[in-house]
């Protein structure tokens, strides 16, 4: 079994690292559940630099998320809310905003990485987005962490994350992402 343990090196260039066979990332277990990280504080979040923070639980994009998210942004171009449409398209059926799957990556972060006392934390922003396969209706998709690093800044640490949106059963992922926080402790 091979680990990915995110798909852009801390070089910024977009390409798998990868754990070798019988290998393991420190504080992990071989298996479908991945153990996530439980800090107490944001303080501590320095401590997980190059850390795997693991997978969170598969969620499935239904076509109410998608229209919903259509009618939040306005963007309802016919390859996410028309479904007759779309069956006879390049798809063959509705898929999701690239944006809703990016905007799933914060509920689903709060599955990998566990914050007793989080205090703030605030979306400074993306060094890099790729949608590399879409979400079709129904796909389920999970959320696989990286720290890349961690760094102090003002009253608060600046923390960089390699995220990898996989879908289920699938070679390559939805979207991978490089994500800025900054998180000021509570």
């Amino acid at each position: 079994m091979v680990f990915l343990s995110g798909v852009i090196n801390h070089k910024g260039s977009l390409g798998p690292r990868v754990w070798p066979r019988n290998s393991l990332p420190p504080g992990r277990v071989m298996g479908e559940v991945d153990l996530s990280p439980r800090i107490h504080s944001v303080d501590e979040v320095r401590n997980l630099a190059g850390v795997h923070l693991g997978h969170s639980k598969y969620l499935r994009v239904t076509q109410e998320m998608i229209s919903s998210f259509a009618g939040a942004t306005g963007d309802h171009q016919w390859i996410h809310v028309d479904e007759t449409r779309a069956a006879s398209g390049p798809f063959g059926h509705t898929i999701a905003h690239g944006y809703l799957i990016l905007s799933l990556i914060p509920g689903l972060l709060n599955e990998v990485l566990v914050v007793d006392e989080p205090g703030t934390r605030i979306n400074y922003g993306l060094n890099r987005v790729r949608f590399i396969s879409p979400v079709l209706e129904g796909r389920e998709v999970r959320l696989g962490a990286v720290v890349a690093s961690v760094e102090p800044v003002e009253t608060a640490w600046q923390i960089v994350l390699d995220v990898t949106v996989e879908l289920r059963d699938a070679a390559r992922p939805a979207c991978v992402a490089q994500l800025v926080y900054r998180w000021y402790p509570a």
